[in-house]
């Protein structure tokens, strides 16, 4: 399928559907959650199971309307910007909540969401020579990530510390590994697309005197 075919056919997918659905509605729940996160100065128990609570459900959305849109042809522009965006500030506000609430260290905020940003602006980078898919090591670096905040929001008691902070670390080994990945990936994609379009011949003018 040819680039000018595949927009034409994004073109007839309706704005309103149901993965475009699920994406605002996590945009939606990002200030529900960090209402919740910070009730109480984040100290009231069951404001964090909420807070957690919300976290888990937006969460989900994120995988849902990914693989509905992909399954029932129903990708559009607008998921593609808001998608990414809605991803990011939900991970973006559980991370910095955390690390002003002096729960998590500002350090691992600072890396994780430089990778995160980092790898949107370079899908803007590449996008007019292609669409990188998401690796197995990315699917698996925002499970753990979701694992470890969601074991951060939780208020669990003191001898389960070993557990997040086991998470925390994977999570942000991950993050770096498939950081990294993405990096070369996208590069090589340029370099491929640049290599095949300067191999095409330039057209014949069939109206040369």
């Amino acid at each position: 399928m040819t680039a000018a075919s595949d927009a034409d056919r994004q073109t007839r997918v309706p704005l309103l559907n149901v993965a475009n659905v699920l994406t605002v509605s996590r945009l939606l729940l990002v200030p529900v959650f960090v209402l919740a996160l910070f009730a109480h100065d984040g100290d009231d128990v069951w404001w964090r199971v909420a807070a957690t609570a919300v976290f888990v459900v937006a969460s989900i959305t994120d995988r849902l309307d990914g693989d509905l849109a992909r399954k029932h042809g129903l990708v559009t522009n607008f998921g593609k910007i808001a998608d990414p965006i809605a991803d990011k500030a939900l991970i973006g506000s559980a991370l910095i909540g955390l690390s002003a609430l002096g729960e998590l260290p500002w350090w691992i905020t600072v890396v994780i969401l430089t990778r995160e940003i980092g790898v949107t602006l370079l899908r803007f980078w590449v996008i007019r020579y292609g669409v990188i898919p998401a690796s197995r090591g990315g699917k698996t670096k925002t499970f753990v990530q979701a694992v470890a905040i969601g074991l951060c929001l939780l208020p669990l008691p003191g001898p389960l510390d070993p557990l997040r902070w086991t998470m925390l670390v994977a999570a942000v080994m991950l993050t770096v590994v498939t950081g990294l990945d993405y990096v070369l990936r996208a590069v090589r994609l340029r370099a491929r697309a640049r290599r095949a379009l300067a191999a095409v011949p330039p057209a014949l003018d069939s109206e040369r005197p």
